[in-house]
């Protein structure tokens, strides 16, 4: 792979506490409580966050992160091919084309799966950091 699992462990991670974010029911208030933790946030800097992350990686780092992507969506079987193909059509910019995948996190994780690369322990890791 041309990405350390622990960087895409890191994209897994913060992609779901994205999509654990809902969209707000009460009123605008800068109190986040307990209740109200999960509730989407303009100050909430999550998405900042991961899209700065993705932003920051060199180019083959964002193919091979979509092309995990792909292979967990069972677009593509081979990762070279589909590493091939992400850096081939890679037109805009990749964070913002990852953050809008539905169950990003899903499909990075079972293309790591697919590919033998098991980032359980880097998850929990992170979690704890988090």
């Amino acid at each position: 792979m041309d990405i350390s699992p622990h960087k895409v462990a890191y994209v897994i991670v913060r992609a779901r506490e994205l999509g654990a974010k809902v969209g707000r029911w009460d009123t605008p208030s800068d109190d986040a409580d307990g209740d109200t933790i999960l509730e989407s946030r303009p100050s909430d800097g999550t998405g900042r966050e991961l899209q700065s992350f993705i932003r920051g990686l060199n180019e083959d780092e964002k193919a091979a992160l979509v092309a995990i992507m792909w292979i967990g969506r069972e677009t593509f079987d081979d990762y070279d091919e589909a590493f091939e193909t992400a850096k081939q059509e890679a037109i805009g910019p990749t964070e913002k084309y990852l953050l809008g995948i539905p169950l990003l996190a899903d499909y990075l994780e079972d293309g790591l799966e697919s590919l033998g690369v098991d980032t359980s322990e880097i998850e929990d890791e992170i979690y704890r950091k988090v």
